[in-house]
């Protein structure tokens, strides 16, 4: 088969697909967290813990699924991922049971997202370049994987809330839907090509290493960033719901949706211009979004101290750009950091810490008893701003392209020097 067969087939635009519907998997349940508080009266701090819980999931499916991917191939591990979307939903599906489902449901799907974010973002970065796509651009991949998770956790957010808030069986419609959209995937992802063949030996754990995650612009720029991309998401859709749910009334579950659907839909809207702002140069487009970040939280404080709905869709606006931002620029910086053989590793410590976040709104419902609301969320604006000016003061430093020209560079003067000497 030519190349031009390939091209036909653009075969990135599967993988795409079950990134979305894995993206769908992870999110949908962030609009339900207000129904299990009004409807199955579980406490703040309950709801927050199972919005929170899936961490536990993802993280390990983030440092594990890369190694598996290098051992066994991208389709085996991406194909199990699909199978955990699924048991994902049917087991979230028997929520009326009690909140046992809810828990193992939240940890199956954390490690869907997990495998998606670590090895399916590696595999549509490696075929969004030739052979399989000679029209990418080289930021096709990042851009391509940020659009697919964003397009996935809104839709599948917006769907959910939807139907939770009109439709019948509010707690159990939402999850047959997002089975019903991962099934076809579960066959489709089986005839994309293999850009990893497998078979690295040696012991898992010698595997599980990620050399570049110690690398000095990932410690000084990306890991201070990459907390608040998914703290923000947790804020936006998560937390300001319950918030805002004495001002929202019986429409706070369709307000919950909106933000949520509002959120991600901006942050997949304005990916084109991040990917502008992002220069290999320097750090503009991380240091962009932690600025945002912080004035999109400062909005949402005083939508939480007025109880103003209108403050609270403005927060969603503001704190959606940032996560664009972020998530773009994140993933451009690992990829630019990242060697061959670390990409899916570091892409799997950068999700890692990014959806550490995700904690944030319930360690805020756990000591919100001893400090007020509005006190807890300056508190993260200021932590923001101090992020972001962390990160400027690296702004052009350990740039791994600037390092790679420093070695060409000594390199060539010595291939003179040595001849001159000849």
């Amino acid at each position: 088969m030519g190349p031009a067969h390939v091209r036909s087939r653009r075969p990135w635009r599967t993988v795409f697909g079950a990134i979305f519907a894995m993206s769908w998997c992870g999110n949908q349940f962030s609009p339900l967290l207000l129904m299990y508080k009004q409807h199955d009266h579980y406490s703040t701090l309950l709801v927050n813990l199972l919005l929170g819980v899936y961490v536990g999931g993802l993280a390990p499916a983030l440092l594990l699924s890369g190694a598996l991917s290098d051992r066994h191939g991208r389709r085996p591990v991406m194909t199990a991922g699909m199978l955990t979307a699924l048991a994902a939903g049917a087991v979230l599906a028997l929520g009326p049971l009690g909140p046992v489902p809810l828990f193992a449901g939240r940890l199956l799907s954390g490690v869907t997202v997990g495998i998606a974010m670590a090895v399916g973002n590696s595999w549509l970065k490696e075929l969004s370049q030739p052979p399989h796509d000679t029209d990418a651009d080289t930021g096709a991949g990042a851009r391509r994987a940020s659009t697919a998770f964003t397009l996935g956790s809104g839709l599948g957010a917006l769907a959910a809330g939807t139907l939770a808030q009109w439709g019948p069986r509010p707690e159990v419609l939402p999850f047959l839907l997002q089975m019903a959209v991962a099934v076809p995937f579960l066959w489709l992802v089986r005839r994309v090509p293999e850009t990893s063949p497998g078979g690295l030996g040696g012991p898992l754990r010698r595997q599980l290493r990620v050399p570049a995650a110690g690398h000095r612009r990932f410690v000084r720029v990306v890991a201070i960033a990459a907390p608040w991309l998914f703290a923000s998401a947790a804020l936006a859709y998560g937390y300001l719901p319950v918030l805002l749910s004495d001002a929202t009334g019986r429409w706070g579950l369709a307000y919950a949706t909106a933000l949520t659907g509002l959120t991600l839909g901006v942050a997949a809207l304005v990916q084109p211009w991040a990917k502008r702002i992002d220069t290999p140069s320097s750090a503009r487009g991380l240091v962009v979004f932690l600025f945002l970040a912080a004035a999109g939280i400062l909005v949402m404080t005083g939508a939480q101290h007025w109880q103003s709905p209108a403050l609270g869709v403005a927060a969603a606006l503001v704190l959606g750009c940032a996560i664009g931002t972020g998530l773009v620029s994140g993933l451009l910086e690992v990829q630019r950091i990242a060697g061959p053989r670390d990409l899916a590793g570091l892409t799997g410590v950068f999700y890692t810490l990014a959806y550490a976040g995700f904690l944030t709104p319930m360690v805020l419902a756990a000591v919100t008893p001893l400090f007020a609301t509005t006190v807890l969320l300056l508190t993260l604006v200021v932590l923001a701003l101090l992020c972001g000016t962390s990160v400027l003061l690296a702004y052009r430093r350990h740039l791994p392209l600037r390092e790679t020209t420093t070695v060409v560079s000594r390199s060539a003067k010595a291939r003179r020097a040595d001849a001159r000497v000849e």
